[in-house]
């Protein structure tokens, strides 16, 4: 018997064979974080890398906030691989049974789902930023008032719980294999991280045109009242400029980054959960249940009329 054969013997008897062949496939539909896993020793050495070029600069960089993006990643990549395989990954598998086509992976195909994922995305993120309980999450990675690569890191933990991967499933039910769309999709966060950086300016125009490049997502991370919600693409920007969302750095208006309502925490927990606390303490005001309910799916500064009145008949009383 050769060692490679009293190697394998050991492996099947210890019975864990049978258990790999129940793990091997849920871990494979999870390829978006064994992707991530692959590439965040890449991301941390970038990271460093620019950090050494700022960090005496406060503004751009803070040694503490950069961990606790790093942090806040991490528990981001813990939930999803955790519990995608039990909450998204069941509804993928429905929808691609029921598939409209068989579609078989090519270079054409693969093309064409490169660019439906980023259609997708540009739609999710959108909604990310206009529905509130997506919101919730997505708020997260906004709430820094600096950028640089640390602040990719920066996301959500609560995103699996969020639904927002349902934008996703159609493209399983037109005939997409569910890890072909992870993996895009995957493959575009990969890209988003490097244009999280105020060290690249401008980039030749006929790139600038039509990939998202870190000028054009500076202005998707400010909160300058010309700049919110504005560049919602992932890997280009011609969607953007397609649904009328995209616009120019101005240099008369200097980006200014984080959120309307900063949260000045530094909790990890806060930051995944502040807004949820904001959007349920909306809902518990005096009102009907469908006014309440509105709360979930208005944008962020809806407010009901109620609330606008007394808003501003406070306001009026504390100018006079």
């Amino acid at each position: 018997m050769s060692l490679i054969d009293m190697i394998t013997n050991v492996w099947t008897q210890s019975g864990m064979a049978e258990l790999w062949a129940t793990v091997a496939p849920w871990l494979a539909l999870d390829e978006r974080q064994l992707i991530f896993m692959i590439a965040t020793p890449f991301f941390i050495g970038v990271a460093v890398w620019e950090y050494l070029r700022i960090r005496n600069n406060p503004v751009l960089m803070d040694t503490g906030e950069a961990v606790r993006n790093f942090m806040l990643g991490a528990g981001y990549q813990i939930t999803e691989l955790l519990f995608a395989g039990i909450i998204a990954f069941p509804v993928y598998a429905l929808a691609y049974h029921y598939r409209l086509l068989d579609i078989e992976l090519n270079w054409a195909t693969g093309a064409l789902l490169w660019v439906l994922t980023d259609f997708v995305f540009y739609w999710s993120h959108r909604a990310s930023h206009r529905v509130r309980w997506l919101w919730c999450a997505h708020v997260t990675h906004h709430s820094s008032e600096r950028m640089n690569f640390s602040t990719a890191m920066r996301q959500n933990a609560t995103n699996i719980f969020n639904g927002g991967w349902l934008f996703y499933v159609p493209l399983a039910f037109i005939g997409f294999n569910p890890v072909w769309i992870g993996v895009s999709f995957a493959l575009s966060l990969v890209y988003q991280f490097f244009i999280h950086t105020t060290l690249v300016t401008r980039l030749h125009p006929a790139i600038e045109f039509i990939f998202n490049t870190p000028n054009h997502h500076r202005v998707h991370h400010a909160s300058n009242t010309g700049y919110i919600d504005t560049n919602y693409g992932g890997v280009f920007i011609i969607f953007d400029r397609l649904f009328g969302t995209f616009v120019e750095e101005k240099a008369a208006e200097p980006i200014r980054y984080g959120i309307t309502r900063p949260v000045h925490s530094n909790n990890l927990i806060v930051s995944w959960t502040h807004e949820y606390v904001d959007m349920f303490r909306d809902m518990g005001k005096p009102g009907g249940l469908l006014a309440r309910l509105k709360h979930l799916w208005m944008p962020p500064e809806w407010q009901r009329e109620a609330d606008v009145t007394a808003s501003t008949s406070t306001t009026t009383r504390e100018a006079a």
